[in-house]
């Protein structure tokens, strides 16, 4: 009989009997912890090297005591250890899927509060703090066409306040910005689009450094009247409220709205009714007034679906919430920015992250 040769070592360990898969498994191991040592060496994220750690101790005991996935596959009444090596490794890449999709809505706050700061930084420093005043923050993109014809319609004052015209042009490639300095306002100009609840917080922020004492805000596309501004923020200056909604619902509606609209608009109204405790009967009206020491109390993180977010943090923070009729017309021209596709879901999620958190 011919001389057996030695067996080799990986051959009597008691792991997978394919030498090169065991091979396999050992080289992502050491590859996954290498990577994860690496990236905590840059960045010091524990998460990343936590995951690191725990695929590569996952793949060494594929590698070399599957026999463990086999007893816990008996335990879980699976039909295989391969069953369960699926599921933890599916386990694993949603895991690092939502990781990733967390860094990139993080870069993305950071890159949107870092541009709402550079913007803020355009305002001029001047106030005129010894007369109570009254900033109305206009969120503007692409609205060349119609920003001068709102500016040109605000009032000198409103019950004694001082009236300051703030423009947002939020990453406009029109001549927004250029019609709007034709006025009497303060106009600074977003270099990345940040959607208008991005551009309404950079208005509250110069609102809250000049010292305002109300705070209104409107569409530039025309459809909130300005000689209703009067009305909109009686209340606050009669101290009867903090927060104050205009609607439509019991003023006059003259937007052009489809009938799917309205009943998206109404029951997203009654579903913030139910959660928040409110009674309001328009909840993505833009036509609202606020006290401007309340702006700093609300936390407001939405960019794109913000009416709602306001609503509900104004009564989380018990501000006096009032409506007031108004009339909205329709848009002077252009077409409107609301998305078609996802406006709905956009709505019901800001409704219950704001309320939830």
């Amino acid at each position: 009989m011919p001389p057996t040769s030695p067996a080799s070592p990986l051959a009597v360990l008691p792991g997978l009997s394919n030498e090169a898969l065991t091979l396999l498994f050992l080289g992502l191991a050491v590859l996954t912890a290498l990577w994860g040592f690496e990236r905590y060496r840059t960045t010091f994220s524990r998460f990343e090297f936590g995951l690191a750690v725990a695929v590569a101790l996952g793949l060494l005991t594929v590698a070399f005591a599957p026999g463990l996935y086999g007893t816990i596959a008996g335990l879980l009444n699976l039909e295989s250890r391969f069953i369960l090596i699926q599921i933890f490794a599916n386990v694993s890449f949603l895991v690092l899927i939502f990781y990733l999709v967390s860094r990139l809505n993080a870069n993305k706050r950071a890159i949107g509060d870092l541009t709402r700061s550079l913007t803020v930084q355009q305002a001029s420093a001047d106030g005129g703090f010894d007369e109570r005043t009254l900033y109305v923050v206009i969120p503007a993109y692409n609205e060349a066409d119609t920003i001068g014809d709102v500016l040109s319609e605000l009032p000198d004052r409103i019950h004694d306040h001082v009236v300051h015209a703030v423009v947002v042009s939020d990453g406009s490639d029109d001549a927004t910005r250029r019609a709007a300095e034709q006025y009497e306002a303060m106009v600074v100009e977003h270099p990345i689009n940040q959607g208008q609840g991005g551009a309404l917080k950079t208005g509250f922020d110069i609102a809250r450094q000049h010292g305002a004492d109300v705070v209104v805000t409107m569409d530039a596309d025309g459809q909130h009247p300005v000689d209703q501004l009067s009305e909109l923020v009686r209340p606050i200056v009669a101290d009867e409220a903090d927060y104050v909604l205009g609607t439509r619902y019991r003023g006059e509606d003259n937007s052009g709205n489809s009938i799917t609209r309205q009943g998206g608009i109404r029951t997203f109204t009654w579903l913030i009714n139910r959660l928040a405790k409110t009674d309001i009967t328009d909840c993505t009206n833009g036509f609202r007034a606020i006290r401007g020491s309340h702006l700093g109390d609300m936390t407001l993180t939405e960019e794109r679906f913000s009416a709602p977010e306001l609503i509900i943090e104004a009564r989380k923070k018990g501000l006096r919430i009032v409506e007031v009729p108004v009339t909205i017309h329709e848009r002077e021209a252009g077409e409107t920015k609301k998305p078609k596709l996802g406006y709905a879901v956009g709505l019901a999620r800001t409704i219950l992250v704001t309320w939830i958190r």
